[in-house]
């Protein structure tokens, strides 16, 4: 079995749930730049819970996409940029 990465993105090490997050963002950043954790549960089939536990590693990892808590309203905001 060979790794493979999207767009360019090393995602070895990464969950399977922190992949599906990873292919959202990368898939709306050049649309977006704010997400809320309980709008990509929503799209993702997901708790807003498990979206934020997972950011984490994605905004600490080394991708193609810069992720950065932003801020809390009604659900945790995360800036995310490419």
């Amino acid at each position: 079995m060979s790794a493979t990465a999207d767009a360019g993105t090393e995602t070895i090490g990464l969950s399977e749930k922190q992949r599906r997050i990873l292919a959202f963002l990368e898939a709306n950043v050049d649309e977006q730049t704010y997400f809320k954790s309980r709008l990509i549960a929503d799209e993702l089939g997901m708790s807003a819970k498990e979206v934020g536990t997972n950011m984490t590693a994605i905004a600490e990892g080394d991708l193609s996409i810069s992720v950065e808590k932003w801020g809390y309203s009604s659900s945790t905001t995360w800036m995310v940029t490419a």
